[in-house]
This record gives C-alpha cells, sequence and structure tokens, in this order.
C-alpha cells in the first residue's frame, strides 16, 4: 500500500487520493515528505493486493534507454522513450531551495507526469519523473528525474522513523584550486580546503 510521488504533487493538499487505472479511487496518508528531494511517500490501508513495479538495483548510468510513465494533460497510461544524457543534476526552485542529484532525460517529462516512474528498458523503475527544464512550460527535451537509490533511501526513513535524517559535518567546504594552492605554498593541487567550522 505504500506509493512513492513527488511531494509537489501532494504538497499543500488537504486530502490525498489514489486512482488505480481500473478507475477505482482510495484514500491515502501521507506518511511523510522530503522537499529537497522532491519526494513524498503515501500509505492506502485496506488493501495489499496492488499491482507494482520491481525496483532497480542502481540508478541508471548515462545512454541507457529509459521510459517515462504518467498521465500529461490527462492522457493517462503515456509512455515515452529516451535515453539518459546527465546525472547529478541540481536544480533551484523558485523559492531557491536546491533540489539534488537529478538524472536528465531526453524521454519526454510534462505536466502530469510528476511521481510516475522513469523505467529502464527492463520494466524496472530507475526513477520517478518530477520536474523539466523549459521556457514556456512546453516541452524543450531536457526532464530531470530523482534517482531511484535516492528514492528507495528516502522512502526507507520515510516508513520507519516518518522524517529524513541527513549527515552533517559542521564545515564548510571550496575546491582546492591552483591559486589557493600557491597561496597557501601547497604542493597537493587538488582536492578540497576546509574554510570555516561551524561552532
Amino acid at each position: 500500500g505504500f506509493v512513492v510521488t513527488n511531494n509537489h504533487v501532494i504538497d499543500k493538499a488537504s486530502t490525498v487520493e489514489i486512482q488505480t487505472d481500473d478507475g477505482k479511487t482510495y484514500p491515502a496518508k501521507v506518511i511523510g515528505t522530503d522537499p529537497r528531494t522532491d519526494l513524498a511517500l503515501l500509505k492506502v490501508d485496506g488493501r495489499t493486493d496492488f499491482p507494482w513495479v520491481r525496483l532497480a538495483p542502481s540508478a541508471p548510468r548515462i545512454g541507457d534507454w529509459v521510459l517515462a510513465v504518467g498521465n500529461p494533460f490527462g492522457l493517462t497510461e503515456t509512455v515515452t522513450v529516451g535515453v539518459v544524457s546527465a546525472k547529478g543534476r541540481k536544480l533551484h526552485s523558485d523559492g531557491s531551495d536546491v533540489y539534488e542529484d537529478f538524472i536528465q532525460t531526453d524521454a519526454a517529462i510534462n505536466p502530469g507526469n510528476s511521481g510516475g516512474p522513469l523505467l529502464n528498458i527492463d520494466g524496472q523503475v530507475v526513477g520517478i519523473n518530477a520536474a523539466i527544464i523549459t521556457g514556456d512550460r512546453g516541452y524543450m527535451g531536457i526532464g530531470m528525474a530523482v534517482p531511484i537509490n535516492i528514492a528507495r533511501s528516502i522512502s526507507d526513513q520515510l516508513i520507519s522513523t516518518g522524517k529524513v535524517v541527513r549527515g552533517y559535518a559542521g564545515i564548510n567546504l571550496q575546491d582546492l584550486n591552483e591559486d589557493i594552492a600557491k597561496a597557501l605554498d601547497l604542493k597537493i593541487r587538488r582536492g578540497a580546503i576546509i574554510t570555516s567550522v561551524e561552532k
């Protein structure tokens, strides 16, 4: 009965419902959300025999073929095909929030695809469709999906504790470049340097 979707799909909703492909509707409870990865976990009680799709053991590689499944513009069960062109993309929302580590694909992800699966050619979920990069809200060939390894980790935390906890080192880092290395008389020319330690 657990359902993974995007946080922006259910954010600010007073009630949430799940509709299955047979047209039946079920009330759903929000187990938890993680705005930083734009993920939310829902649960439908009272039924345990929902159809489900397998999660891939890992995120896809650049160049892998993928299929985006969703309901764009009210067109149910729509599938688009593309390839993974990049991984580790970061996006900024209007509120300057940073969304982490997206998969970039040219499989068409349009409004209504959010929360749907990004599948590999074996039909396993490799990502959760989340966003498009566009100038006019139209399809420009750049779609974003949350990698399945992140979705799995976030879901596991939300199931066990209802919240997401991240590690925190208490330091600020900067890339070590040629100028900093010369100024500090360092033989090493690459890596990172600690710029401050928080109290």
